[in-house]
C-alpha cells in the first residue's frame, strides 16, 4: 500500500494541467515535466523499448516470458488533469482508516467533503482515502490509471512466475481536452487490443460511451440607442438567449442520467452587438445523436430567418460510441471481467457519460475498453481515491496479463 501512495502522491503534486485555447501537443510545456519523469521511471522498473516522441505520448514494453505466440495487449492512460479547476500545488490528504464521517478539508475555508452529499463515500469505510485540502483538484484522473499500470508492470518483473505474453503500456497528453488520441501512433504501439485504465468507482468495466460533438455559435448584432431601436437594433444577447431557450430544458446533465443525452451550455459572454456560447451535444444513441446536431441547425435556421441571418454555427463531432468497435470483439471485456471476478471484484458493467482515449483509439483500430483506476468526483476540490481501490485495479492488470498469457487469445 505504502508503495502505491508513495508513487501517486509524486505524480499528482506536478501540475500537469491542459489547456483547450492551445494549439500545441502536448498543450502545455508543464506536461513534460510528469512526462519525462515516467520515463525515467519506466527504465528504471525495467520495462524495454521505452520512447518518448515530439509530442510526449509515452510507449514501453514488457517482454513475453512464454515459449507460445498470445497477442500483444496494452494498457493506456493519461497525464494531463482538468482545466476546469486548478491543479497547481496539490496538497493531498491521507484519512487512514475513514470512519464514514465527514472530512474537513480546509479548515479556513469551511470545505467538506461528506457522505450526506457524496453517499459513496460509505463504501470506503474503514479504508485509507486520499483527498484534497478543498484548494485543487487531486488530479487521480487519471494518475492513478498511471500508478496501477506501472505498479503492476513492476509487479510482473519482479515475479517471472507469472506467465504473460507481450504487454505494452501508453500514457498520453491532453485526453481532458479530447486530443488524448489524436497522435498516438497505433501501428507504433502494435497491440491487438488495451484497456484504458481510466474509470471511476472500483468494478467499473466499460465498453460503450457517448458519441460527442461540440458547437459554438457566434451572433453579431447590431447596437442602436434603445431610444430610438424599434426596428433597428439586433441584440446579439437576447438572441442567444432565444436560441437556448428552445432546447428541451430536461435534456441537461444534471436531469438525465444512464443511456439519456443532453445538451450542455458551459460558456457564454456577449454584450449588444456579439455574443458567442459553446455547446457539448452528447447521446449513446448514434440516430438520436443525428437529430440533436440537427435540432441546432433547425434553430440557427429559424433565428435567421427570424432576426436576419445574424447567426453562424460551427459544429463538430468529437468522438463516437466504441460499443460498435469492441461487439465484434467482446471477449476482451470478457477477459476483463472474468479478471475481476478472480480478485474478488463484483463488474459493474454500464456506459460511460463521457468519453476516455479509448473511445477514439476504438475507431483508430484498437479496441479500448475502459477500467476502473478507483477515483470520485473528478475535476474538482471533492475529488478523493481509496488507496485499496488502486491496490484491486493492479491485480486486475496483473490477472488480465495472467489470463491473456493462460487463454491464448
Amino acid at each position: 500500500m505504502q508503495d502505491i501512495i508513495d508513487r501517486f502522491l509524486s505524480y499528482v503534486r506536478i501540475d500537469t494541467q491542459s489547456d483547450p485555447d492551445s494549439k500545441t501537443t502536448p498543450s502545455t510545456e508543464k506536461q513534460w515535466n510528469l512526462a519525462n519523469e515516467l520515463v525515467y521511471e519506466l527504465k528504471q522498473i525495467g520495462m524495454q523499448d521505452v520512447t518518448i516522441d515530439n509530442n510526449a505520448y509515452i510507449m514501453a514494453t514488457l517482454p513475453s516470458n512464454i515459449d507460445k505466440k498470445v497477442p500483444t495487449i496494452g494498457f493506456i492512460s493519461h497525464f494531463d488533469t482538468s482545466p476546469d479547476y486548478s491543479g497547481t500545488d496539490v496538497n493531498p490528504q491521507i484519512i487512514r482508516d475513514y470512519d464514514g464521517g465527514d472530512i474537513v478539508l480546509n479548515v479556513a475555508q469551511k470545505i467538506v467533503l461528506s457522505p450526506f452529499y457524496f453517499d459513496d463515500l460509505l463504501q470506503y469505510k474503514g479504508q485509507t482515502l486520499i483527498t484534497t485540502d478543498g484548494t485543487t483538484l487531486l488530479g487521480a484522473d487519471d494518475k492513478a490509471g498511471i500508478t496501477e499500470i506501472i505498479t503492476a508492470m513492476e509487479y510482473l518483473i519482479n515475479h517471472p512466475e507469472i506467465k504473460h505474453g507481450t504487454i505494452r503500456v501508453g500514457f498520453t497528453p491532453d485526453e481532458e481536452i479530447g486530443r488524448g488520441a489524436h497522435k498516438f501512433d497505433v501501428e507504433k504501439f502494435g497491440a491487438k487490443w488495451a484497456y484504458t485504465m481510466d474509470g471511476s468507482q472500483i468494478g467499473e468495466l466499460e465498453y460503450e460511451n457517448f458519441n460527442a460533438a461540440g458547437a459554438k455559435v457566434t451572433i453579431l448584432g447590431r447596437s442602436v440607442h434603445p431610444g430610438y431601436a424599434k426596428g433597428k437594433m439586433v441584440n446579439a444577447l437576447s438572441i442567444a438567449n432565444e436560441f437556448i431557450s428552445i432546447l428541451p430544458p430536461e435534456e441537461t446533465p444534471q436531469n438525465t442520467s444512464g443511456r439519456e443525452g443532453f445538451f450542455h451550455l458551459h460558456h457564454m459572454k456577449g454584450e449588444i452587438e456579439h455574443a458567442e456560447f459553446e455547446l457539448i451535444i452528447r447521446d449513446h444513441d448514434s440516430e438520436h445523436f443525428e437529430k440533436r446536431k440537427q435540432l441546432l441547425r433547425d434553430i440557427v435556421e429559424k433565428l435567421n430567418k427570424d432576426h436576419g441571418a445574424c447567426i453562424s454555427m460551427d459544429l463538430n463531432d468529437q468522438y463516437y460510441n466504441m460499443r460498435e468497435k469492441v461487439e465484434p470483439v467482446l471477449h476482451i471485456v470478457e477477459i476483463a471481467k472474468e479478471a475481476m471476478e478472480r480478485v474478488g471484484i463484483v463488474p459493474i458493467i454500464k456506459p460511460i457519460r463521457g468519453g476516455t482515449d479509448g473511445s477514439q483509439l476504438s475507431f483508430m483500430g484498437l479496441p479500448c475498453p475502459n477500467i476502473f483506476a478507483g477515483g470520485h468526483n473528478f475535476h474538482g476540490k471533492y475529488e478523493y481515491i481509496p488507496v485499496e481501490s488502486m491496490q484491486k485495479a493492479v491485480e486486475v492488470i496483473v490477472k488480465i496479463c495472467e489470463l491473456v498469457g493462460a487463454k491464448g487469445h
